[in-house]
């Protein structure tokens, strides 16, 4: 057995994204707090793989609109901390066929939730769309919306800040390349161990990202979920003025087509004469993480490729440079994000929260802040009734 090192207020098992922000915020109540990460930091081997996410507004529901909303001063705050931007403020654009539905939303019931909560937009009419925003050969019926608050975010650039912000603070210990083999209980106390060693903690707060199972497994349960090895293609601008927004379309499938897409700005923090698209289906899932590759499916970039070439303008349409991320989703309608303690069956389950796949970089900085009152206080001053799902998708083993 290993010799037990050191006590811990907390242990956060995942050192990526949402890991780095709850130890943040644990940081911030002087929590002794101790963050396990399985491969290195800033790594681009999970959900945080990649250098750009999206930040928007619209939802179809009201309560994701007000999420989003409501991350924007933790974001502030995040920023100060950060010595360049995190975010470039391009707005959001949502277009296509309004009559569809996908794991992103549709646009006319997002324009009803940003309605109900005064958010400001613009309705567009195709034609609106090709004049303003570089689109073009759209079909006369597809309808849009912008809304100005969104944003590009630099992932990278934000774990960088999360991560220094962790290294030098006092409460916080960082290890990486420590997978976690072991969860144990002694007299309710957790005894976490890893090839370096075992660790202990009053609370355990699991955030691995896609690598969700390969942790709540030890503690005798599971959650349903989907892999997504998600392919993103970078096009050289053949015009160096243009610009696009963040944006999404919503179209019907074509055979293997998911045929919905969705893109970013030209950014200074990442092939600055490039426009990112990316396919937002996936031809192939993966049956577990382990068989993710670094390499997009190539019928996914070419599908991608063949809908810059024919919709948007002033872009090469051959795809210069590529990349994957990996996705865990859950099986769970409109792919929420799960937020949740342990399953009651799971001794001192009201010590263990869990946060479990969804899109959620958005969020980041206020996922931190919920995630570390879960494991400080045991509840959230945070209304998370819509993601607290654990009864119906963590299943026993």
């Amino acid at each position: 057995m290993h010799k037990i090192r050191t006590n811990y207020d907390v242990i956060v098992i995942g050192g990526g994204a949402m890991g780095l922000a709850t130890a943040y915020h644990l940081s911030k109540k002087k929590a002794k707090t101790l963050v396990l990460e399985q491969f290195t930091f800033i790594n681009q081997l999970g959900s945080s793989a990649g250098v750009s996410r999206q930040y928007r507004i619209p939802y179809p529901e009201e309560y994701m609109v007000q999420m989003a909303l409501d991350a924007q001063p933790y974001w502030d705050e995040l920023q100060s901390h950060a010595p360049m931007p995190l975010m470039d403020k391009v707005g959001t654009l949502w277009f296509g066929d309004p009559k569809v539905h996908s794991t992103e939303g549709n646009i006319a019931e997002a324009e009803k939730s940003l309605k109900a909560l005064n958010v400001p937009y613009t309705s567009l009419t195709s034609r609106e769309i090709e004049k303003k925003y570089h689109f073009t050969n759209l079909p006369e019926t597809y309808t849009g919306l912008f809304q100005a608050d969104g944003a590009s975010i630099d992932l990278r650039a934000t774990l960088q800040t999360l991560y220094d912000w962790n290294k030098v603070n006092l409460h916080v210990t960082l290890k990486e390349e420590s997978p976690v083999i072991k969860i144990e209980q002694i007299h309710q106390i957790f005894q976490v161990t890893t090839p370096e060693g075992a660790y202990t903690a009053d609370k355990i707060v699991i955030v691995p990202g896609p690598y969700i199972n390969n942790v709540i497994n030890l503690l005798k349960f599971k959650i349903e979920a989907t892999y997504w090895n998600m392919s993103s293609a970078y096009f050289k601008k053949t015009d160096p003025k243009i610009q696009y927004p963040t944006w999404f379309v919503f179209q019907n499938a074509e055979g293997s087509n998911g045929n919905q897409f969705y893109g970013f700005p030209a950014v200074d923090w990442n092939h600055p004469e490039y426009i990112r698209v990316a396919p937002d289906f996936v031809i192939e899932p993966l049956d577990n993480p382990n068989q993710r590759t670094l390499i997009p499916n190539p019928q996914e970039l070419a599908y991608t490729a063949e809908w810059v070439k024919k919709h948007m303008k002033g872009l090469d349409p051959t795809p210069h440079y590529t990349s994957t991320c990996l996705i865990a989703l859950s099986k769970i309608p409109n792919k929420e994000l799960l937020i949740d303690f342990a399953p009651p069956y799971v001794a001192n389950n009201d010590s263990i929260v869990v946060y479990a796949t969804g899109w959620a970089a958005k969020f980041i900085p206020l996922l931190g802040k919920i995630l570390s009152e879960m494991a400080l206080e045991g509840h959230t001053s945070y209304n998370i009734e819509p993601f607290q799902m654990g009864y119906k998708y963590f299943k026993s083993m």
